[in-house]
């Protein structure tokens, strides 16, 4: 993506899906690396989907759980909306069961 969303130095692509695209960045005010989340390109025009993409992210920050990511602000920069999240690393739920399926302990656990 090259560009920067407000504070954020945005590096990688970690992830995509219906909802959008995940990029690793790094909140340059904070020192900290975040995880942020952007509307794909085509429902960016959408107000249908921006409005549930920001009520996920209302959602989402609402909760306090020590197994659901941190949401740090909703906004916008050239006229892409972001969500930016704690950053978590490891592997992915997809990742770990291509190795076979999980162990019941660490599926109750993890």
């Amino acid at each position: 993506m090259g560009a920067s969303a407000s504070r954020y130095r945005i590096g990688s692509l970690i992830g995509e899906g219906g909802m959008g695209r995940v990029f690793l960045a790094e909140d340059r005010e904070l020192g900290r690396k975040v995880a942020l989340k952007f509307l794909p390109d085509e429902a960016e025009s959408d107000p249908k989907v921006r409005e549930r993409f920001r009520l996920e992210a209302r959602a989402a920050a609402a909760l306090d759980h020590p197994f659901i990511c941190k949401v740090y602000e909703i906004g916008e920069s050239e006229g892409k909306t972001f969500i930016a999240m704690e950053f978590v690393p490891g592997d992915t739920l997809r990742e770990l069961l291509t190795r076979g399926p999980l162990p019941r302990h660490e599926a109750l656990v993890s």
